[in-house]
């Protein structure tokens, strides 16, 4: 069951009705739990149980962590109990962030490390089991160690859990409302990111929402269709066969092919958080925004704070504050930069290319930080900064480096991504690249397609102007009005085959 989809929809609506129509609150968690479990079992009912272990395991060490010290001790034995008590709970700290992390990497980097140990298939014969007439016998890892949908963004939101309990946050009390916010199915497979605290403050408070919360809900759901099946997947096609057909690719079409790449994955990924958001309004809840414009933000700090935003915060409250942050010298916070995007390319996957994507990111966060250093010592270079063209040159640089690295992070083996670096400049392209990718996929010429890209970043700016340029927003009876164009055009106009969630391979 994949959103958006009929099934969906459907199912959705089934969890609305039976969630608003049982009057107790602790009904509605348990109809949150059950509902998402169901969710989960039409796309890997296997790991089921490894996530209810994961849900136990993360409550249990919330409550020891946030277990208090006897106040019955005697004062002469109070510094000593306290330095013990904190010992336990850094233990107990460590030990959650190791399962959850080793775990996620485990999932992750299995796969790889038995290529590299030569063991591309289990011989079980090999593994001490010939005794059992299994000499013969090979199975394939990736049909016992698929990696589970969701598992990143769930590990992530377990670590931060448990870190906030250790920095003071009170732990859940009950097991119930423990599972509802792991197991919510909107933002169960590719997040965004959301706190325990935020999620379960808004529970206590739950009401039924005003029909203008309903329609926003809708909204979002309609907006989310269309950007990922009328436009993402659409672009996609485009990207597969220019991915596909690389070696033929002259320096135009891999540029082409980089820019396009950036536009679905923002599309696809977007999509999925507006679908995400608008199923959880309609419960009442309010999910984190993921998204705000990335692609005119002036400056690569920019960027960083609107694109995936939930997993930006995550890194520096969980990662670079705890590192030092800012606040140990210039050298070290040029140090912490690096490692945060490292690590943000080792979380995307187990491929060099998201390394080398990661340390683009890194060293562009670096040279705006060394940038901004200059400026506080420099009032021209300020000024210039702050000017229209220094703005313009901001905004230009920042998208260049953005859809530059998103060549690694589409073509992760670096075999394949060394050969678009080979073919960046001057290289012209074989007459069959035009003929297979845009005529015969599209019946289109590069320069149409590439007018057609532009046209959507168009209206991306239009949409950028009315609503932080003009501060207008349409109204919800507006809104309204239109919600069955955006779900028949969707229906109607939407590929053959809907594509997967791009995201949902993290």
């Amino acid at each position: 069951m994949i959103q958006p989809s009929i099934l969906y929809g459907f199912f959705l609506a089934c969890v609305l009705f039976l969630f608003w129509v049982v009057p107790r609150k602790r009904a509605r968690l348990w109809v949150l739990v059950i509902s998402s479990l169901i969710f989960y079992t039409t796309l890997q009912a296997q790991y089921v149980p490894l996530m209810l272990v994961l849900v136990g395991l993360n409550f249990v060490l919330g409550k020891a962590l946030a277990a208090p010290l006897d106040w019955r001790i005697p004062n002469e034995a109070w510094d000593y109990a306290q330095a013990d008590w904190q010992r336990r709970r850094t233990r107990l700290l460590t030990l959650g962030i190791a399962l959850n992390g080793l775990l996620l990497l485990g999932f992750k980097y299995l796969l790889p490390l038995l290529s590299l140990l030569g063991l591309e298939k289990l011989d079980l014969g090999r593994l001490g089991l010939s005794g059992l007439g299994l000499e013969n016998l090979a199975v394939e890892p990736t049909a016992v160690w698929l990696m589970p949908w969701g598992l990143s963004f769930f590990t992530f939101e377990c670590i931060a859990y448990l870190v906030d309990i250790y920095r003071g946050s009170p732990a859940s009390d009950r097991l119930l409302d423990f599972a509802a916010y792991k197991l919510f199915f909107p933002k169960l497979i590719s997040g965004p990111i959301t706190r325990f605290h935020s999620f379960a403050g808004q529970f206590k408070g739950l009401s039924a929402p005003p029909v203008s919360q309903n329609v926003e809900g809708l909204w979002l759901i309609a907006c989310g269709a269309v950007k990922k099946l009328l436009i993402a997947d659409y672009i996609g096609l485009l990207v597969n066969s220019s991915a596909d057909s690389l070696p033929r690719a002259g320096s135009g079409d891999i540029w082409l092919f980089a820019f396009a790449y950036g536009l679905q994955l923002y599309l696809d990924f977007s999509g999925y958080v507006d679908v995400a958001r608008g199923s959880a309004l309609l419960m009442g809840f309010n999910l984190p925004q993921n998204f705000n414009f990335p692609y005119f933000s002036t400056s690569i700090a920019d960027f960083w704070r609107r694109w995936h935003i939930t997993l930006g915060d995550w890194l520096r409250n969980y990662l670079y504050f705890p590192l030092g942050g800012s606040r140990r010298g210039l050298a070290r916070t040029c140090i912490n930069l690096m490692v945060i995007m490292l690590v943000a390319g080792v979380w995307h996957g187990d491929r060099w290319g998201f390394i080398v994507w990661g340390a683009i990111h890194g060293l562009a966060l670096i040279i705006h930080r060394l940038s901004v250093a200059l400026s506080a010592k420099s009032k021209l270079l300020e000024a210039f900064w702050q000017s229209l063209p220094g703005t313009l040159l901001g905004w230009g640089l920042t998208q260049l480096i953005v859809f530059f690295s998103w060549i690694f992070f589409r073509l992760p083996n670096l075999n394949d991504a060394s050969l678009a670096m080979r073919h960046l400049f001057g290289h012209a392209a074989d007459i069959q690249f035009a003929q297979k990718v845009y005529y015969e996929s599209f019946g289109l010429t590069r320069p149409q397609i590439s007018l057609l890209l532009l046209g959507v970043v168009a209206l991306m700016g239009l949409a950028y102007a009315v609503q932080r340029g003009l501060k207008m927003q349409l109204s919800w009876p507006i809104k309204m009005l239109l919600l069955p164009l955006c779900f028949f055009l969707a229906w109607v106009l939407a590929p053959a085959e809907a594509a997967p969630y791009i995201y949902f391979d993290f």
